[in-house]
C-alpha cells in the first residue's frame, strides 16, 4: 500500500474466491463455514432457523422477501442477520436467503472500481430478481442497491431494467417494517435507556430516521435519550476511515463524547460498520460498559439484549 491508497487491484480475486466457494466450485477449495454459512451447512433452510411463535404482522406470508444479509454482518456479527430474519417473519413475510449472496459492491464503488462493482451488482440482481422486496439490515447497502445500481448499467438496457426492478423494491430493514410491513407487535423486550445514531447513507439517501425510533417507541420499557448531533457521521465511512484515519478517529471521539453525555446504557444504530467503529472507539477510551447494539437485535429480542 502506497500513498494512502488501497490495494484495489487485488479486489477482484478477493471477491471471486468466496463467490466460487459459495457456488460449489471444487477448484476454489473447501473452507470452514462462517457466519450464516454455519447454519446453511446443516442443510436446514435459513429462513426457518429463527422461526418462533411470534404474532404475525399486517401482511401475509405470500409476500416473498429476499434478505440481503450484507457481507459485514455475515462475517462479523451474524446475529444481526438472524434478528432481521426473525423480524421479517414476525411481519408475516416468506423470507428467502440466497446462499450465494456476498457483497453489494459498495467498497469497490466508493474506490472507483467500476468493473468489480458491476460484476457484484449483476450477481446480486440475478440472485434477488423475482422477490417482492429485498431487505437489508444496513442503510448503506440498501442505498447502494436502491440509489446507485441502475446507473451502473446505462450501456445495457436489459440489465438496467432488471437493476431498476430490484432497486425499486429494495429497503432498509426499519423502513420496510414501518412503511411496507406495518409491523405493530415488536417481539423484543428491553427495559432501560438507549440513544440512537443515524447512519449517513440510510439518513441522507433513504430518509431513514423516524422509522427506527417509531419501532423502538412500541417497545415497553424503552427510554430513548437523544444524543447531540445524532445525524453527524461517526467517522467510519468505509474506506474513509482507512484513508483518513486521524480525521476518522477525531469524528469517532466526538460521537463517543455525545453518547456519554446522554448517560444511556446502550448505543443503537442500523449499520454494523458504524457500530464497529463506535464500539472500537468507546473501548479505546476506556468505556467498557456502554452496550452497542444493532436496531434489529433490540427489536427482535436478541438474548444478549434481553439479559
Amino acid at each position: 500500500m502506497h500513498g494512502g491508497g488501497l490495494p484495489w487491484r487485488r479486489l477482484p480475486s478477493q471477491i471471486e474466491a468466496p463467490i466460487r466457494q459459495r457456488e460449489g466450485d471444487a477448484q476454489a477449495g473447501a473452507r470452514a463455514p462462517v457466519g450464516l454459512d454455519r447454519f446453511r451447512a446443516s442443510g436446514a433452510p435459513a429462513a426457518g432457523l429463527l422461526t418462533s411463535a411470534i404474532p404475525p404482522g399486517r401482511i401475509t406470508r405470500t409476500m416473498r422477501v429476499g434478505l440481503f444479509v450484507t457481507c459485514l454482518v455475515d462475517l462479523m456479527r451474524p446475529s444481526i442477520g438472524f434478528a432481521a430474519l426473525r423480524l421479517l417473519e414476525a411481519a408475516g413475510c416468506d423470507v428467502v436467503v440466497p446462499a450465494t449472496q456476498t457483497c453489494c459492491g459498495q467498497p469497490a464503488y466508493n474506490a472507483g472500481d467500476r468493473a468489480v462493482t458491476r460484476a457484484l451488482a449483476r450477481k446480486l440482481v440475478r440472485e434477488f430478481d423475482g422477490c417482492d422486496a429485498v431487505v437489508a439490515p444496513s442503510g448503506s447497502c440498501a442505498a447502494m442497491i436502491r440509489v446507485h445500481y441502475p446507473a451502473l448499467f446505462d450501456d445495457e438496457p436489459a440489465m438496467r431494467a432488471a437493476a431498476e426492478r430490484v432497486a425499486g423494491d429494495t429497503y432498509e430493514l426499519t423502513d420496510f417494517l414501518v412503511n411496507v410491513a406495518r409491523l405493530e407487535n415488536i417481539p423484543g423486550r428491553y427495559d432501560g435507556t438507549l440513544t440512537y445514531h443515524d447512519s449517513c447513507a440510510g439518513l441522507r439517501e433513504l430518509g431513514v430516521q423516524a422509522q427506527p425510533r417509531a419501532l423502538l417507541a412500541r417497545m415497553p420499557g424503552v427510554v430513548i435519550t437523544e444524543m447531540r448531533e445524532s445525524t453527524t457521521c461517526c467517522g467510519f465511512g468505509g474506506t474513509f476511515s482507512v484513508k483518513f484515519g486521524d480525521l476518522s478517529a477525531h469524528m469517532a471521539d466526538n460521537k463517543c463524547a455525545h453518547i456519554a453525555q446522554t448517560g444511556a446504557a446502550a448505543i443503537v444504530a442500523g449499520d454494523l460498520g458504524c457500530l464497529l467503529n463506535i464500539e472500537g472507539r468507546l473501548r479505546r477510551r476506556g468505556d467498557l460498559h456502554t452496550r452497542v447494539w444493532h436496531i434489529a437485535e433490540v427489536l427482535a429480542g436478541d438474548d444478549d439484549v434481553c439479559r
